[in-house]
């Protein structure tokens, strides 16, 4: 019993978050968009706010063109380590509202929690809190929509105090 315990520790493990202090409270429910539309989440996004160190590379957007039944091509400016940079990846939808590619930090998964009914906003973030960020179609976003976008994030558990304006 104790060997098959030993064995089984390393895959736990290895299916654990990354490493990093995460944005939300574990405890909290957080859900993907389950009425998700790939079609109309296709074209630019602006990240109009996000939290952490992000938020220092200034405007960031993203171009997300369809390429095939859920998949797209993106591109677009993205925070890395030196400032922001350019990136082009491709996207898969792996379920409803939930989103796999590699970004400027490696391979990510994240859920779209929210997009108002005329997809002008979005709230996009992870199940471990790794990261949140509210998209705009147009670089300022509304107030009230962004006033949803900060009620959506409590809802899914991160602190909506914590989100920094870019």
């Amino acid at each position: 019993m104790l060997k098959r315990a030993l064995l089984i520790l390393p895959l736990l493990a290895a299916c654990a978050a990354p490493p990093g202090p995460s944005l939300r409270d574990a405890a909290a429910p957080i859900s993907s968009n389950a009425a998700f539309d790939a079609g109309r989440f296709a074209d630019v996004w602006h990240v109009v706010a996000t939290y952490g160190s992000e938020a220092r590379c200034g405007p960031l957007a993203e171009t997300w063109v369809v390429t095939g039944p859920r998949r797209y091509q993106v591109t677009g400016t993205g925070c890395g380590p030196n400032g922001a940079r350019a990136f082009a990846t491709e996207a898969r939808v792996t379920g409803p509202g939930r989103i796999a590619r590699t970004g400027l930090a490696g391979p990510e998964e994240f859920w779209v929690l929210w997009v108002d009914a005329d997809y002008r906003i979005a709230v996009i973030g992870t199940p471990s809190g790794r990261f949140a960020r509210v998209l705009s179609r147009s670089p300022g976003a509304r107030g009230d929509l962004m006033q949803a976008a900060r009620d959506v994030l409590r809802f899914n558990g991160y602190d909506p105090a914590g989100l920094i304006p870019i």
